[in-house]
């Protein structure tokens, strides 16, 4: 029998963890998962066997450290120190790919600390609309199919990284924002900003004409080749005000 749920009064429709349940309580099929912010000061969101079919979303009315629902597919979900572990079973990524129908997976991460997003395994059909966030880092090892990130304004040098190539693949950062854009292993359909290539080899180190004065800005890396991949800015810089 699962534990008793107490529920979110910012949105009544996610039910959160009572006091005491386990962290990698899910609440059965289709179950939600939350857990407290306690004193956590920053967090880390880590998927440890790929993300796919998944949206991750930035909300600054969420009171507790984050809080996710999941479809068919349960993964085991644990939280330590305010980092949260979602390590799903491991399952063929073709067979991922068939369930087009399956029901997303939602994560929401309270968008009043910063956070770094981590992904192993890989990522296919993900979104991550992450205004709003302070976001250290974000890093897809594994390889990525079908990813649309939307960037916060970023403070410092923020590093984006993806490991083992990316196919159509759109990063959105805030317009004005300074970024460098390093592929390897060559790339076909590329466009960052105003600039287009339709194939080149090697290496590639593109930069925005403000990227070396800026004190704010994102380095953004790709190894293993890069087919379809738009490092672009939108037209407007509006953020979310929350679900």
């Amino acid at each position: 029998m699962s534990e008793p749920r107490a529920t979110d009064p910012t949105n009544p429709r996610y039910p959160i963890a009572a006091h005491g349940t386990a962290p990698g309580d899910h609440g059965g099929s289709g179950g939600h998962f939350a857990a407290p912010l306690g004193s956590s000061k920053n967090g880390r969101l880590r998927f440890r066997n790929g993300a796919h079919r998944v949206v991750i979303l930035a909300d600054s009315h969420l009171q507790g450290l984050y809080r996710a629902s999941f479809g068919d597919r349960m993964p085991t979900v644990g939280v330590q120190s305010g980092i949260v572990t979602i390590l799903y079973p491991r399952i063929p990524v073709d067979d991922w790919l068939d369930r087009r129908s399956e029901r997303l997976a939602g994560v929401e991460l309270n968008a009043r600390i910063p956070w770094d997003i981590e992904i192993r395994g890989g990522a296919s059909r993900l979104v991550a609309d992450l205004r709003g966030l302070r976001l250290g880092a974000l890093s897809v090892d594994g390889g990525a199919s079908r990813l649309e990130v939307v960037l916060p304004a970023p403070s410092g040098t923020v590093v984006v990284v993806v490991l083992g190539g990316a196919s159509n693949v759109a990063i959105q950062r805030p317009k004005g924002t300074a970024a460098r854009l390093r592929v390897r292993g060559g790339a076909t359909k590329l466009q960052f900003d105003e600039r287009r290539i339709g194939a080149s080899g090697g290496e590639l180190d593109l930069q925005s004409r403000n990227y070396e004065g800026a004190t704010d800005r994102y380095d953004i890396a790709v190894t293993g080749g890069a087919n379809n991949l738009s490092i672009d800015k939108p037209a407007s810089t509006e953020g979310r005000s929350g679900s």
